[in-house]
């Protein structure tokens, strides 16, 4: 990993970071195994992708890190919440997460559920205080309330378990999974720092073509790593997808063609990068990192 590029992931990782030791200490929720609970899966939290990718893209467009922070916290919070109810025994049924035992296996189903149901309540409360700083905050609101729903990443995992092993489910319903499931969350972080600096249409529309195609990039590296990768480094179980007869592109096309697909995905990334004004060369870093990434 370059060294540039890996002082900067971890400049934002650590912005984050006090952005959510911030929240973590305004709020004590009861019960207190429901603030238990929620803080056990959102401090266990992985790369912070998403808010990195918020951040970068903000600094990218000479806004602060601060213009975006809730709705990073907010956008994490929801990808936490639906990580939880992922790895329930309704879903994916897999017991570790990030190397720990699964929100269920330490609390048990029921709380487990209503954790991820507050995680998802108190994003959208917090995304409805954001609103308060005017009509660009009110629209990037929209943006993340939209593409986490049932317009968004909500369909995804709808269509993500209603295909799985049924028999003529091809390429069109494995692309809706992948964009639905994943890249919608991951536009939200590219889009909104744009939304919030009310940059140009065309500015966003970029943006949001750029977080569709890292979205199908991290996702079918995810589902290759769910061949290749070893519990050790991914911190979940592997080989999940195809005990479970899961829908998805190295089931249809195989390893080969799923990397190529891949390659090509972060092609399409580099040629939108190349299109923005900005300087992108964290962005283009971040994207070429994801590919070859093994956890």
């Amino acid at each position: 990993m370059d060294t540039a590029f890996k002082e900067q992931m971890d400049s934002y990782c650590a912005a984050f970071k006090g952005v959510l030791a911030q929240y973590l200490q305004s709020v004590h929720f009861r019960p207190d195994i429901l603030d238990e609970s929620m803080r056990y899966s959102l401090e266990n939290g992985g790369k912070r992708l998403r808010p990195a990718l918020m951040f970068a893209v903000a600094r990218m467009l000479g806004s602060r890190i601060e213009d975006v922070a809730q709705f990073a916290l907010a956008l994490e919070m929801i990808h936490t919440y639906s990580l939880i109810h992922d790895d329930l025994p309704a879903m994916d049924n897999d017991d570790y997460r990030r190397g720990k035992p699964s929100n269920h296996r330490v609390f048990g189903e029921g709380q487990a559920i209503l954790a991820g149901d507050a995680l998802l309540n108190d994003a959208y409360r917090i995304c409805f205080e954001e609103c308060a700083k005017g009509k660009t905050y009110i629209a990037a609101a929209a943006v993340l309330c939209r593409n986490a729903g049932p317009d968004g990443m909500i369909a995804g995992q709808a269509a993500d378990l209603y295909y799985q092993g049924r028999a003529g489910a091809g390429k069109r319903e494995a692309e809706f999974i992948v964009l639905h499931k994943t890249a919608k969350m991951i536009r939200s972080a590219a889009v909104i720092p744009a939304v919030v600096a009310d940059m140009d249409e065309n500015i966003v529309a970029l943006l949001d073509e750029f977080g569709r195609n890292f979205g199908i990039l991290f996702q079918l590296t995810d589902d290759m790593l769910d061949v290749t990768g070893d519990f050790a480094k991914l911190g979940k179980t592997i080989g999940k997808d195809a005990a479970e007869n899961k829908l998805s592109y190295v089931q249809l096309y195989g390893m080969e063609e799923c990397a190529a697909i891949a390659d090509h995905a972060l092609e399409v990334c580099e040629h939108i990068l190349g299109e923005l004004p900005f300087d992108t060369d964290f962005l283009l870093s971040l994207a070429r990192y994801v590919r070859g990434r093994e956890s």
